[in-house]
């Protein structure tokens, strides 16, 4: 079995056809492992699997009406390990809904549109580097 050093991403939303495009979008860049999930419950099912990024829908109530929202999938994951970074994706653009996910520790929120999928490959290219950083800074700091 091979052995991934490519940064896995958890992918969680239940329109399937946008989840797919997003999955095929990310596995085209050829940087990542990408996993996903039609709700929040999978998601928190697989943490074991440690994912290095999440990108997680607000809503997550299309497939079934009493399924977890992002919220609550959010605080579970913060829950099993909360260094796990967490995008929030919507399609609101809502202020109100912003600064309640970042105020449930979301690492950056994006509004679904066009230009959605350039935003989260920058953010995660950001949450990528803060990782590097912070581990080059560990190492140093064990050294002194």
């Amino acid at each position: 079995m091979e052995i991934s050093n490519k940064p896995k991403l958890f992918i969680v939303d239940d329109d399937a056809v946008y989840l797919k495009a997003l999955e095929i979008q990310f596995l085209e860049t050829n940087k990542y492992e990408v996993i996903t999930f039609e709700t929040g419950e999978l998601c928190v099912a697989n943490l074991h699997l440690q994912p290095d990024i999440v990108i997680l829908d607000y809503h997550l109530d299309g497939i079934d009406k009493n399924a977890i929202n992002g919220l609550k999938t959010l605080d579970e994951i913060k829950k099993f390990n909360s260094e796990i970074p967490v995008i929030m994706l919507s399609c609101q653009d809502k202020i109100e809904v912003a600064v309640k996910c970042m105020q449930h520790e979301a690492f950056d929120y994006v509004v679904k549109s066009e230009t959605d999928f350039l935003r989260l490959k920058k953010t995660i290219a950001l949450i990528l580097l803060q990782k590097k950083m912070k581990k080059q800074l560990s190492w140093y700091m064990d050294r002194m």
